[in-house]
């Protein structure tokens, strides 16, 4: 790698703007170096990998590692902030990318300094188990979870530590194409789920398996399936992982869960998270029940009797099957003639001779002449009295007589 090239390529800047640091971690295909940002000014870790092969399943995991972080934004995972292609070395292209740095110490560290108690677990679980809902949401399983890509990172002065998850470099798509060669195992052997060490397909219950055992490392501060990669593939198909009894029974329901043989029998991330989250607030940070009651389906209400039938032919008719295309088959419906009824008066008036009609016409028209004109004598207003004045003699009193007489009717 870089760090065993000559001082001058060493020294010189990746891709005329990264200053290479001191190595962080090493891998089988990639080592992380811190490096200075000479643009911006900040310290960032780059991710160099080996030179390109012709091997097309090494490219291809190296171009979807760029292509899968480049499009990840959770507060969990770590973030990416630049990709290239370092070309410093002739004929030795290397992919590289730069992501932020994360001022804290890996879980793998963590464990191997002591156990962690249930608190600084509950907080780890809830935070990479919400970080994989987030990414299973977008059909990605990650495919390699162990303590070793679980960083911690400080918050708060004397609050626990809290995750984010990184190395997507052998991650795939759910369904997508594989870039393995098929029946071979890609991932930790450590902490591979069943499925994976059998070269089968995988899904998103793949990574919770492999938290499981991450969790349970956590507890009991050694690996659950050591040895070299056979021996530790073959020993979790043979037997489950061993849980001590001084782990809490709540603790120790959640773990058998996520690492139970049978994928589908797996609780999701997103009832794990929830499940982590109850236990950051339970008493004895004890966790939650990661399986919902199942939907209780109702009785059906009961049938209601049928109803009587009518008498007469159309009830009778409607107990038989109908041939609705011939509409003579339907049965005819009993026709009701309907008489309005009449007073005995008007019965009277019908019955009666043409001059006895003739008569009460006359009559009924000469109740309406009187009415009428009843109506009207009352709706004539008044003539006004006329107003007695005292009397006055000499001319003023000549002078109202006159006015008297020319006002009135």
């Amino acid at each position: 790698m870089v760090d065993s090239s000559p001082n001058s390529i060493a020294a010189e800047p990746l891709g005329g703007r990264y200053q290479l640091g001191e190595v962080i971690g090493r891998g089988g295909m990639a080592s992380v170096y811190t490096a200075k940002d000479l643009n911006l000014g900040r310290d960032v870790a780059l991710k160099l990998f080996a030179p390109q092969s012709a091997d097309p399943d090494e490219l291809r995991r190296q171009e979807a590692e760029i292509k899968l972080l480049a499009t990840l934004n959770h507060p969990s995972l770590v973030t990416l902030f630049d990709a290239g292609t370092d070309t410093r070395i002739p004929d030795e292209p290397r992919p590289f990318l730069t992501m932020e740095l994360v001022d804290g110490q890996d879980l793998r560290t963590r464990v191997r300094h002591s156990p962690l108690p249930l608190e600084e677990l509950a907080v780890i679980g809830a935070g990479t188990a919400d970080a994989l809902a987030y990414v299973h949401g977008l059909g990605i399983i990650h495919r390699d979870i162990k303590p070793a890509n679980i960083l911690l990172v400080p918050v708060r002065p004397g609050e626990p530590l809290r995750p984010k998850l990184t190395d997507f470099g052998i991650a795939r798509i759910i369904d997508g194409t594989r870039l393995t060669a098929t029946g071979t195992m890609v991932g930790t052997a450590a902490y591979l789920s069943p499925e994976q060490a059998r070269g089968a397909d995988l899904g998103p219950a793949s990574d919770i398996y492999s938290l499981g055992l991450v969790l349970l490392e956590c507890l009991k501060g050694e690996v659950e399936y050591p040895g070299s990669a056979v021996e530790s593939a073959v020993a979790r198909l043979h037997r489950a992982p061993a849980i001590p009894d001084a782990v809490p029974a709540e603790w120790a329901r959640i773990i058998r869960a996520m690492t139970d043989l049978d994928p589908m029998a797996r609780p999701s991330a997103a009832d794990l998270e929830s499940a982590f989250r109850f236990a950051l607030v339970s008493p004895g940070s004890v966790p939650g029940p990661v399986k919902t009651e199942p939907t209780r389906v109702l009785p059906a209400p009961p049938a209601r009797p049928p109803r009587p039938p009518r008498p007469g032919a159309w009830a009778a008719a409607r107990t038989r099957p109908l041939n609705v295309l011939d509409p003579a088959a339907l049965p005819a419906r009993p026709r009701h003639r309907f008489r309005r009824p009449f007073s005995r008066g008007a019965a009277w008036f019908l019955g009666a001779g043409r001059r006895a009609r003739l008569a009460v016409v006359l009559a009924a028209l000469a109740v309406l002449a009187v009415g009428a004109a009843i109506a009207i004598s009352f709706s004539t207003p008044a003539a006004p009295d006329v107003v007695p004045y005292p009397t006055v003699t000499g001319p003023l009193g000549d002078h109202l007589k006159d006015l008297q007489k020319s006002v009135e009717p």
